[in-house]
């Protein structure tokens, strides 16, 4: 009936009469089997903070059915356990085929702890328990409040309040939205199996599963449950052999442990790393003290001090960008019986500006103490060429073996006993006018193994 018709029917009731009473934060509900025409008020108190609710009341409890029902065993049961990945079964709402009400299943997923409603949930995933400050007092709602309610406020209020308005939503402080990785929800529909991925491992995570009445939007909760992924398989530490070259592949923010354990007392461990596609992080502990850690970038060579008996732990650790590969060596002996050829701590080909034609161009580079075979190669490359492009295109481990016969210009062998003279020149002929180019040059060591140099970008010049 109209409410203006119910208030004059209603029996004189005394006001302090109350039929049903509970405080909590689960689903409740209150039921009457025979109830007499009247106003029934429901008065709800936020006991402890700001807070959502839902409500639904009928006079035809029987033929309603607005929530789902749950089955007999209303359990979320874990069924399988990864590292990353967690299978979970239930038992499905009978309301769906029993009824033929269109029933979905939605999941929530967080690190905190199970929720008793969707509603609960959602409110944590919307405004993370916070919803609104109160004004202060002797203040009224500014335009702001209710904007943030989803009314449009008129100009001429924001105009009359705008002082008022700027001063509070710069003082005001919302609670910080939860990231997007520590609750998530995913509706799939009718089904009830489900397999949730891309989880962290060693890592407790709440599952909840909600029957969703979707004609209603009303929901069911099953009893949730929780459960911990499994840890990282313990990686498998490769053994290094003195003065021999290992060839590693970490894949995209992945890492790699390897071992060397020199047979011979030492007085000294090179370590030399050659970092082909992208930048690796690089550690080194020697029986648990660590000696070294730092990111390493194309060629670098380490000297560590030696000790009896020392075990070395090398960790590396992948790029961020993508997938790296890796030539590694560790040796006790001489620099001069290793695979790698020495190089100078600049790695860097030097183009002189005024000696460039429309022809030519001439580069210097430096060696070192050990005679060495250095092999120029040059190619011609388009204008807009950037650094970049460099990097992406070329793996710094291939060497001269991969380049094609006509881009070789020369190789020669050089080195100098005295390190402040040991720099050598070339002038590269042949080349076209206004045209760039990219110069390589490949030191190649005993064992056959190259290095290449920075790459250089040189331009002749146009006009001679």
């Amino acid at each position: 009936e109209p409410l203006d018709q119910q208030r004059q029917q209603t029996v004189a009731v005394d006001d302090g009469t109350e039929l049903f009473t509970y405080k909590g934060n689960d689903v409740e509900a209150y039921a009457a089997s025979s109830s007499p025409s009247g106003l029934y008020q429901l008065e709800l108190l936020s006991t402890e903070k700001d807070s959502h609710f839902k409500v639904y009341a009928t006079t035809t409890p029987e033929s309603d059915q607005p929530y789902p029902q749950l089955p007999y065993d209303p359990r979320v049961d874990v069924t399988a356990l990864g590292r990353t990945t967690v299978t979970l079964a239930w038992k499905p709402t009978p309301t769906g085929f029993l009824m033929g009400q269109p029933v979905q299943y939605c999941l929530v997923i967080n690190k905190e702890h199970n929720f008793k409603s969707m509603c609960a949930a959602e409110a944590k995933m919307t405004l993370d328990d916070g919803f609104m400050l109160a004004p202060k007092p002797g203040r009224d709602f500014s335009p702001f409040d209710f904007a943030h309610f989803g009314f449009v406020p008129s100009d001429n209020l924001l105009g009359k309040d705008r002082g008022l308005v700027s001063n509070k939503i710069s003082s005001r402080s919302y609670t910080a939205k939860p990231r997007a990785s520590d609750i998530q929800k995913l509706c799939i529909g009718n089904k009830n199996i489900f397999t949730v991925s891309q989880l962290k491992p060693d890592t407790q995570y709440y599952f909840d599963v909600f029957a969703v009445n979707s004609a209603t939007n009303t929901s069911t909760a099953y009893v949730g449950t929780f459960a911990r992924t499994k840890e990282e398989a313990k990686q498998k530490t490769v053994e290094l052999k003195d003065g021999k070259v290992t060839d590693v592949f970490i894949k995209r923010k992945g890492s790699k442990f390897l071992r060397f354990a020199p047979v011979s007392s030492h007085q000294r461990v090179t370590l030399f790393l050659h970092a082909c596609l992208d930048s690796v992080q690089l550690q080194v502990r020697r029986d648990g003290k660590l000696l070294l850690s730092q990111n390493v970038e194309g060629v670098r060579q380490f000297q560590l001090r030696g000790k009896p008996k020392a075990k070395y732990l090398i960790r590396l650790r992948g790029s961020r960008r993508g997938a790296s590969t890796l030539k590694l060596l560790a040796s006790t002996r001489p620099s001069s019986k290793q695979p790698f050829p020495s190089l100078p701590e600049d790695t860097r080909i030097k183009a002189f500006d005024k000696l460039r034609t429309c022809s030519s161009a001439t580069v210097a580079w430096l060696g070192t103490q050990d005679r060495n075979k250095y092999c120029i190669y040059r190619k011609e490359v388009a204008d807009n060429y950037g650094e970049e492009q460099r990097r992406r295109e070329q793996n710094q481990c291939a060497g001269p073996e991969s380049r094609r016969k006509a881009e070789k210009v020369l190789c020669k062998y050089f080195h100098s006993p005295n390190l402040q003279k040991a720099v050598t020149t070339e002038t590269v002929t042949g080349l076209q006018p206004g045209k760039s180019y990219l110069l390589d040059v490949y030191v190649v060591g005993h064992g056959g193994h190259s290095v290449r140099y920075q790459s250089k970008l040189v331009k002749t010049r146009k006009y001679c």
